[in-house]
């Protein structure tokens, strides 16, 4: 008989850094299930167009999507898709080879989108939002092409909070990236599975997954962009008052429009006394009351999108 091999028994340090491994991927893997289950964001037989650009969200969000698929209680589809921009220097080969490897299905747009920005765009100004907009029609043209019920993205809960602020600050609209939403024409679904996840989770599972990054450069540094300006802002209270950024994203979701001052939200003309108690009424005294605060990485349940042993608990 053939002997059997033993592996080498995994040092102290090898096992702490699996140890750190295995709860990071399980909080992300948590995170996503729970979004998903949160806003109903993948129903049974979805065809999912996830939006690969190389960078460290993508890969992220299609890794964990992969690994919902195999154990979720439903069906669905994922085929990757990446646009090939036309940027000087983009590594074709990257992707494809990636993709390859793990037996994705997946489909390589090319469209010269950079030759367009920066005809267009004068030399200084921000290509972000035209590139954006061109990106995002020619992706809702491919995911009729290839018949796709959702269109998945990549951004996670810094992105939604940075265009809370950014609307703020320089819109006039408390407006921010819903988990979910409908394009304006009504018929492409596009969803955002990273929507819980916090950035400095995912940079640091890209790392330790060691995804082959590719940078965009079609807009070089632009390092005074005011959404960068805005995500060191967040970054800084992230790191001087801990636990901010998560009340900021928990706003998001109670939201008290009498407290607001939109009239089309609200009918503040139409608003008078009563006998009874006023839901949302102001009072003598407001009290401060939060909810209690669960420990760092865990989540409320089991989510429908997780293979969790209901015993096993959270991790």
């Amino acid at each position: 008989m053939d002997a059997v091999v033993q592996k080498p028994a995994l040092t102290d340090a090898e096992q702490k850094a699996k140890y750190n491994f295995d709860k990071l991927a399980k909080r992300l893997r948590h995170a996503v299930g729970d979004a998903i289950d949160d806003f109903g964001m993948i129903e049974a037989g979805d065809r999912i167009m996830v939006c690969l650009s190389g960078g460290k969200d993508s890969y992220t969000m299609l890794d964990i999507l992969l690994s919902l698929q195999k154990s979720a209680p439903i069906d669905f589809e994922l085929i990757a898709v990446n646009l090939d921009q036309k940027q000087p220097g983009f590594p074709e080969h990257v992707l494809p080879a990636y993709l390859d490897k793990l037996g994705v299905p997946y489909k390589i747009v090319e469209e010269d989108t950079y030759s367009i920005v920066k005809r267009v765009v004068p030399e200084g100004k921000t290509t972000c939002g035209l590139c954006s907009r061109l990106r995002r029609g020619i992706l809702y043209r491919v995911a009729d092409e290839l018949g796709c019920t959702k269109i998945a993205l990549g951004h996670h809960r810094d992105d939604i909070l940075e265009t809370l602020f950014l609307n703020m600050f320089h819109g006039g609209r408390l407006k921010a990236m819903p988990p979910k939403l409908v394009s304006d024409d009504g018929r492409h679904m596009v969803i955002r599975p990273l929507a819980y996840c916090r950035e400095k989770d995912i940079e640091r599972y890209a790392e330790l997954r060691a995804f082959p990054i590719i940078p965009c450069n079609l807009c070089g540094s632009q390092t005074n962009l005011q959404r960068v300006v805005v995500g060191d802002m967040l970054r800084d209270w992230d790191k001087r008052f801990p636990g901010r950024l998560e009340s900021m994203f928990r706003s998001l979701q109670h939201v008290v429009p009498s407290h607001l001052a939109d009239p089309k939200r609200f009918d503040f003309k139409g608003l008078k006394t009563q006998d009874t108690p006023f839901e949302d009424g102001d009072t003598a005294f407001d009290a401060l009351e939060l909810p209690p605060q669960p420990p760092e990485g865990s989540f409320r349940g089991i989510s429908i999108m997780d293979s969790r042993d209901k015993l096993e608990g959270c991790h």
